[in-house]
């Protein structure tokens, strides 16, 4: 695949990230600037997962109707104007309705980018891009706490959210010039009607719906880490709010070179093989986070390695996940990659806001629920059967 169409597809997924790990940081200064506790903050970041969930829901059916491009541009330009209105909001309430509609817009970037993949590879060279498009998107999570920790030191937080404006500017401009219509012109056009019809069939297909959602609980129990962690960092354990953005950074940099890892194991065995064997270390890794937590270390370190763990093998489970799902969807890859993506943040979402109703003071409900997580994923992942086959349309 093209250097610039990947740099393109990766700025596309990174899109949701960015739009959280930004203002992460900014989560104590928020409860101070609404009157508030972290944990209403909370619900900010769960409302952008419900939007997220939600919107990806009715992209899907609009990019295998009109192509890849136009929902996309429509979608970026409000996510663009959404950041503005978050940058202005005078209450709580204000910036969790505009993170909602911001949700909105930047979720076309991640369900189109999943479906010019599968437009573009077969079940084995999707594997392989999806974990090149780790190591774009990845930046976001390590570039983006520090970016937003050093704004609200040396500026204050509306700063955040007009810089992802102008971001989603950048990227507005990047689709419009250089990103090509990859939607076979021999597949028929799906009409918006049988969009309903799509989404059942895509739930009653086992196998698909299986590797969904072991994709989406692995990604719910990294969003809980992303929700619990500010708490846990920096109320918790007394981390400066710069300090958060290097820790944060440094499990995303495991997540990047897991993903890299993923790519080269691919050469010896299919996704759905690595899948079932990196699942069992997020397992393992997940079950001494939950121990450690509950003996409450008077340090953050005993927490720290088996975070690192747990965060960077979601770097191998998410390519091979989406790949094995995406398989076989070729005459609706729009669709197919919305409901993917309507899992996995409607999991999120829910998990995000179960951290914060589940909050004791103490690291133990992060552990729970990550722990969860990677449990319920094994369980999908031991449920699936091997993916079908499908031949390329090009391939990498």
């Amino acid at each position: 695949m093209p250097l610039r169409l990947l740099l393109i597809l990766g700025a596309l997924s990174a899109f949701g990230p960015l739009a959280i790990d930004f203002y992460l940081p900014s989560f104590p200064t928020l409860a101070k600037a609404f009157a508030t506790d972290v944990q209403h903050v909370q619900w900010s970041l769960s409302a952008y997962f419900v939007g997220v969930a939600l919107g990806q829901l009715f992209y899907g059916p609009m990019a295998d109707r009109y192509g890849r491009r136009k929902p996309l541009l429509v979608g970026i330009t409000l996510f663009a104007l959404a950041s503005v209105a978050c940058a202005m909001a005078t209450t709580l309430e204000q910036l969790i309705a505009a993170r909602f509609v911001q949700a909105l817009g930047g979720c076309a970037g991640m369900v189109v980018a999943r479906a010019v993949v599968r437009d573009l590879c077969d079940t084995l060279t999707t594997a392989k891009v999806f974990s090149q498009l780790m190591l774009v998107m990845g930046l976001a999570p390590i570039l983006a706490p520090i970016a937003g920790g050093w704004l609200l030191v040396h500026a204050s937080w509306p700063w955040i959210f007009l810089w992802l404006a102008l971001i989603a500017s950048l990227c507005l401009l990047a689709v419009a010039l250089y990103l090509p219509e990859t939607l076979p012109s021999e597949l028929p056009r799906a009409k918006l009607s049988q969009a309903g019809k799509q989404y059942r069939r895509l739930l009653s297909d086992r196998r698909f719906m299986a590797y969904g959602l072991s994709g989406g609980l692995v990604m719910a129990g990294m969003f809980a880490y992303i929700a619990g962690s500010p708490y846990v960092f920096i109320s918790l354990y007394g981390i400066s709010e710069q300090h958060y953005g290097w820790l944060f950074g440094a499990n995303a940099a495991g997540f990047i070179i897991a993903a890299q890892i993923n790519a080269r194991l691919l050469r010896y065995a299919p996704p759905q093989v690595w899948l079932g064997r990196i699942m069992l270390i997020t397992v393992a890794c997940a079950l001494v986070l939950l121990v450690i937590a509950q003996l409450q270390p008077r340090s953050l370190w005993p927490i720290l390695v088996p975070l690192f763990g747990y965060i960077a093998s979601i770097g191998c489970l998410l390519p091979n996940a989406t790949a094995c799902a995406m398989s076989g969807q070729a005459a609706n890859a729009g669709s197919a990659s919305a409901m993917l993506g309507f899992s996995q943040f409607a999991v999120a979402g829910f998990t995000s806001a179960l951290v914060g109703v589940l909050h004791n003071g103490t690291a133990q409900p992060l552990a729970w629920v990550m722990g969860a997580c990677a449990v319920l994923a094994l369980l999908c992942v031991l449920s699936s059967k091997g993916p079908a086959e499908d031949s390329p349309r090009k391939t990498s």
